[in-house]
């Protein structure tokens, strides 16, 4: 790390800090000081739901730069990010880290404007079943717009990579994955809210799409008594949407749906002291939730793909379908020594691939690569950890 004050770089692509949203939020959240730390000047652009005239605001020696939009519409968030690309054009930006790639086309504006971009390419949006045909379209567009438009792309998982591999040269392609907090101690008593307690219970933390298996998960964990809870974080609105519905049916009276839930706390504590995390993701990289369960050294039980047999390895147990869901339930609640294995195999890997200071690190070491490259430099401008898709063995991925 160096401390050149005068290197420049904008975030964008989120809705802000601190993190209020999802995955891209907290990892912005732990970039920008640690940036500012290692003698970066870090711009995030914020969006409002008010509108009104930019604003500007310090948070952690951030400079934050507020957007009102209007209410949080997808139409909004496009002119969200468009109103942040004008401004990084009109302030000349060095460095552009755009966290996704939803509205890529219009980051083409950067790249004419002479502006290093440098795109977080998140996983393979455009392929997810809640997508209709025309927002599928529209994803699939700005993936490749994204791919050839970016000046460097950054995966957080090696298959994520190799997909971006098959559309740009893989030198062009830097492999990082999400980190979490290695997590140790959280006061038990955070939990009484939620009507749960240290090690009575299991949790199951993900958006409630059919995608991420939520329904075969709650209907697999009902399909008899257990004798402990399932903790189902998550906003669910069965009212509304007839997938919410049909979930919370087929839910027992041994399943607490407690809502989305923000607070590291109070979310940090439900990690450490559950006996069991469920992980349905199908589709997508690194995914944040999974491995905050296994820096907490949780034993996982997840869906089988290749995405997640490489983030856990040896520490998961893998289901394909609701029957195969029922019996790895009824054998790892059966078998607290397997568990005990897993929570171990999932903290070390957690510390060693995941933990925040190893991700952080290499984010800033390539980022200043990539300055430096913008900047005229000379010498190796090849950012690390670009073009390592050999390095992930073929059998993680099958």
């Amino acid at each position: 790390m160096t401390n050149t004050s005068s290197r420049r770089i904008a975030i964008m692509g989120i809705r802000g800090v601190p993190a209020q949203h999802g995955g891209f939020e907290t990892f912005a959240e732990r970039l920008a000081p640690y940036l500012v730390r290692c003698g970066w000047d870090v711009t995030v652009y914020c969006q409002e739901d008010q509108k009104g005239p930019v604003t500007e605001s310090d948070w952690q020696g951030v400079r934050r730069v507020h957007i009102g939009v209007g209410e949080d519409t997808a139409l909004n968030s496009i002119h969200f990010d468009w109103a942040c690309i004008q401004h990084a054009v009109r302030e000349k930006a060095a460095l552009v880290l755009t966290l996704g790639y939803n509205t890529a086309v219009l980051g083409l504006r950067l790249r004419m404007a002479g502006i290093c971009h440098v795109i977080n390419m998140d996983g393979i949006e455009w392929a997810r079943d809640k997508w209709g045909p025309i927002a599928k379209a529209w994803l699939y567009l700005n993936d490749w717009a994204g791919c050839l438009g970016g000046h460097h792309l950054l995966a957080d998982h090696p298959m994520i990579a190799r997909h971006l591999a098959g559309r740009v040269d893989k030198r062009k392609i830097s492999t990082i994955p999400y980190g979490t907090d290695i997590i140790r101690q959280a006061p038990a008593d955070l939990l009484a809210p939620l009507g749960v307690a240290s090690g009575q219970f299991l949790t199951l933390i993900a958006r409630p799409e059919p995608e991420n298996s939520v329904y075969e998960i709650v209907k697999a964990f009902s399909a008899r008594p257990r004798g402990v809870k399932l903790l189902v974080l998550g906003s669910y609105k069965p009212q509304q949407n007839a997938f919410h519905a049909k979930v919370m049916a087929a839910a027992s009276q041994e399943v607490v749906f407690a809502g989305a839930i923000y607070d590291h706390q109070v979310v940090n504590a439900i990690r450490l002291h559950g006996l069991l995390y469920l992980h349905g993701h199908q589709v997508g990289g690194t995914n944040p939730s999974l491995v905050e369960a296994m820096g907490a050294g949780n034993p996982v039980l997840a869906h089988d793909n290749r995405f997640n047999r490489w983030v856990v390895r040896e520490g998961a147990w893998y289901f394909k379908d609701l029957d195969s869901c029922v019996e790895a339930l009824d054998a790892l609640l059966a078998d607290p020594e397997e568990r005990q294995r897993m929570s171990r195999a999932n903290r070390q890997r957690a510390v060693e691939a995941f933990s925040w200071p190893v991700v952080l690190s290499q984010y800033e070491v390539t980022l200043s690569v990539l300055y430096g490259r913008a900047a005229g430099g000379t010498g190796d401008v090849t950012p690390p950890y670009a073009g390592s898709l050999d390095t992930v063995n073929t059998i993680d991925l099958l």
